[in-house]
């Protein structure tokens, strides 16, 4: 049984080599930003999610770990559902007034609202 080798986001499909890898991209974790540096933005969206409106906390600067954590935060103070996807805080309806009101709570003082 051989290991499927699965091409790379470059292009790459096939190659005659039979040594021939694909080197991983190498993603280097940006160190975060303290709280009243991190310059977020909170929006409305409603796009290829069938109707349903969700808050999107864009601009975050960091590690995916304290993305997650600060995902976790807004949706329990919400009181709602989300995910975080894409370097995006996703919290399920229409909560921007709350999701700024906490991130200006906790020091996230170059927050504003978009669009």
């Amino acid at each position: 049984m051989s290991k499927k080798i699965k091409p790379d986001t470059r292009g790459f499909v096939y190659s005659t080599d039979p040594g021939f890898q694909f080197e991983p991209e190498q993603n280097e974790a940006q160190a975060t930003l303290p709280p009243a540096q991190q310059k977020l933005r909170v929006r409305l969206d409603t796009k290829q999610r069938a109707g349903k409106a969700v808050t999107l906390v864009q601009g975050f600067i960091g590690t995916a770990e304290d993305l997650e954590t600060l995902g976790k935060q807004l949706k329990n103070y919400c009181g709602t559902g989300g995910s975080v996807k894409d370097g995006e805080a996703i919290v399920q309806g229409d909560q921007r007034d709350k999701v700024l009101q906490w991130l200006l709570k906790n020091e996230y003082k170059q927050t504003k609202k978009a669009g």
